[in-house]
């Protein structure tokens, strides 16, 4: 068990079920920062993007419709690649118990239903919700308490998706040499264009029914926010949107769904697998960058649901897809559509990914 005095400092479950996510986050008050300002402040490295937080609204009734239309068209697809996962992770971890560890906000629903279908197959399990941030690395505090808890041999991280690959890299560069960690960090997603996952339901980039909501189906919090103590890093509690939350009616509808499928289990990509996936991905990040004079790669933020995020928190100024009448881009289609921005359709040029947004330069 976690220390107690640890515990007390945290946000606890958010609004997910106690027994499904324990948030090794604790609560923070910051004032907003206006989105363009955010931008402009990014950009001059005038402050980390960790270190700010924008106003999260509702999500309107239209975003709801096309979240509702996305889980008709890929919940049961969900649905199956976790029960897939999961039957992996049965087979790979053979110690005593699992310790999932997702990074919020994004590795959330997919460690609660991992740990749910863990917990069908008769394994115990633990599942941490704790921050990972882009540049500075993994939250450890929360991550040491942890393995004083549990040990480091089974733990799982667990994310969403991959875009470009940083977080594998941020995670490999924040365990460094630690020896209690394997060299490449046992990371599980659902989908993995770039080749970058340790194990992934596939590699095709498709709309992720919970990558096109934000705090109401991940728990009400925001993500997260770096420390000033170093400390647990924070996070917000989005209380203003509890009428729209949908976290906990999310999993119970996928639970029911993947009572009813048959899969086997996901395996690890080969060597050659992973290397041709990085090499095609790197190669569309690289000729977008020469394409729109970009230095930045951070910049780019490829793949549906990064593209998609990236038009409701950052400020877009290019939105590229792939197929503009694909079913999958049309939440990202309409979110344009209201910021005034016109949808590039490219073709092939996109590779693995079926959208990629292109952040405006600000000074």
């Amino acid at each position: 068990m976690l220390e107690p005095e640890l515990l007390a400092q945290t946000v606890g479950s958010g609004s997910y079920l106690p027994e499904d996510v324990q948030f090794l986050l604790r609560p923070v008050s910051i004032g907003l920062t206006d989105v363009l300002e955010k931008e402009r402040l990014i950009q001059t490295r005038q402050k980390h993007y960790s270190e700010m937080i924008s106003q999260e609204d509702a999500p309107s009734e239209a975003h709801m419709a096309l979240f509702e239309q996305a889980l008709r068209q890929n919940g049961l697809r969900m649905a199956a690649d976790v029960q897939a996962l999961a039957l992996a992770l049965n087979q790979y971890c053979q110690g005593p118990r699992i310790v999932l560890v997702s990074f919020v906000r994004a590795g959330l629903p997919l460690g609660v239903l991992l740990r749910r279908a863990l917990s069908g197959l008769g394994r115990e399990v633990q599942h941490y919700g704790i921050s990972i941030v882009r540049d500075r690395g993994i939250d450890k505090v929360a991550l040491e308490a942890i393995i004083a808890a549990h040990g480091a041999e089974n733990i799982v991280f667990v994310d969403g998706w991959t875009g470009k690959g940083a977080i594998c890299g941020e995670i490999m560069r924040s365990l460094g040499d630690d020896p209690r960690f394997p060299g490449k960090p046992r990371l599980v997603v659902l989908a993995d264009p770039c080749g970058h996952a340790w194990l992934a339901a596939s590699a095709e980039d498709w709309i992720i029914p919970s990558g096109i909501l934000g705090a109401t189906v991940s728990g009400l919090v925001s993500r997260s926010i770096w420390p000033a103590d170093n400390g647990l890093h924070g996070c917000v509690v989005y209380d203003h949107l509890a009428p729209y939350d949908v976290t906990r009616s999310f999993i119970e509808r996928l639970e029911a769904a993947r009572a009813g499928v048959n899969v086997g289990p996901s395996t690890p990509w080969r060597d050659d697998q992973a290397q041709r996936l990085q090499r095609d991905a790197l190669g569309v990040v690289q000729g977008l960058a020469e394409r729109f004079g970009i230095s930045n790669l951070n910049r780019i933020k490829p793949g549906i649901a990064e593209a998609t995020r990236a038009v409701l928190r950052r400020v877009p100024d290019q939105v590229l897809v792939r197929d503009s009448g694909d079913a999958d881009v049309q939440l990202l289609v309409h979110l344009t559509d209201r910021a005034g921005l016109q949808v590039q359709q490219v073709g092939d040029v996109l590779g693995p990914y079926r959208a990629v947004t292109v952040i405006r330069g600000v000074s």
